[in-house]
């Protein structure tokens, strides 16, 4: 069986990734829109409604317009915007996010399609908040180093000068109003009372990422490295995507430091749990563009289509 898709925003760096990874299946029917009536309202809702899946690759204004040209009770909708992440009728696309939320993905022709910072902490966060190692009332921290490729055209445009500026060459933390858009997803989906504290970093690469959550072990009663690990790994043990490596894992680390790159050009995000003398940093790390945006995308598609999960995707 094939299915028609459409990508509403596809010259952008999600809707060209997407592109990207519907090449390659014979199952998939890619819409296009012509250049000359690319901006023409009628003809994106005229496709919107002719597709199976429609992606929503725009600005979060456009992406709420667009989805409300939407009709054809048989189009689902997945939209890589923050429009609708927190939004109760909408399905927060994250399929390793609860035991049903794959059930809810099938079902649903709304899904929102989670931010590449955002999927990182919850992925390391909710399982332990669910089981009660972190406490929900618990005031967490959060700091994420990722590429370029997360800031969308105009930032790429700035990193891939002939000649980068100098003040573009060391890592830059942003956010500092503290008020990223990822947040309320961060908040809501990993089970939190209190929004983290976050500092995201874009740095001169174009893409990987990484989030780190440290913890103070003495001040979590009963609660130790090896049972965050193995919590971590019970939640995650029968996940494609999701990997758990070894508790304090050197192996992954190359003379001491971290690759924020090494799940680059996959669908995979890995999960890491470093302790010692009563602390714990928790570390995940995935490709901001694949698990982080498109990558996700599609296997939220994949799962609400009842297709094989991993099908055009890289694990």
């Amino acid at each position: 069986m094939s299915y028609t898709v459409y990508v509403d925003g596809q010259e952008g760096t999600t809707g060209l990734q997407i592109h990207d990874l519907l090449a390659r299946r014979r199952d998939i029917e890619v819409l296009r829109i012509a250049g000359e009536v690319r901006k023409d309202n009628a003809e994106r809702a005229r496709l919107l409604n002719a597709a199976d899946v429609a992606f929503l690759c725009l600005p979060d204004q456009a992406a709420r317009e667009a989805a409300s040209w939407v009709s054809n009770p048989r189009t689902c909708v997945i939209d890589a915007s923050t429009a609708h992440r927190v939004d109760p009728s909408w399905v927060f696309g994250l399929p390793e996010l609860a035991r049903n939320q794959r059930e809810r993905l099938r079902g649903s022709k709304r899904i929102s399609n989670p931010g590449c910072h955002s999927t990182a902490f919850i992925l390391l966060v909710q399982p332990l908040v669910a089981a009660g190692l972190i406490d929900s009332a618990a005031r967490l921290s959060a700091t994420s180093i990722t590429g370029y490729s997360g800031g969308g055209r105009k930032l790429i445009e700035q990193y891939q000068t002939s000649a980068v500026p100098a003040r573009l060459t060391s890592p830059r933390p942003y956010g500092l109003s503290l008020a990223h858009k990822h947040v309320p997803e961060m908040t809501r989906w990993s089970g939190l009372q209190s929004a983290p504290g976050f500092m995201p970093i874009v740095a001169n690469f174009y893409k990987g990422l990484a989030v780190s959550v440290p913890l103070h072990l003495d001040m979590m009663p009963g609660v130790d490295a090896r049972r965050i690990h193995d919590a971590l790994s019970t939640h995650y043990a029968d996940e494609r995507f999701v990997k758990v490596r070894p508790l304090s894992d050197v192996d992954a680390l190359d003379g001491g430091y971290f690759d924020v790159q090494a799940c680059n050009d996959t669908n995979r995000c890995e999960l890491f749990v470093f302790a010692g003398d009563g602390r714990a940093i928790l570390l995940a790390r995935l490709d901001n563009l694949g698990k982080g945006a498109s990558g996700a995308a599609i296997q939220s598609m994949n799962v609400h289509l009842g297709l094989d999960e991993a099908l055009g995707l890289v694990p």
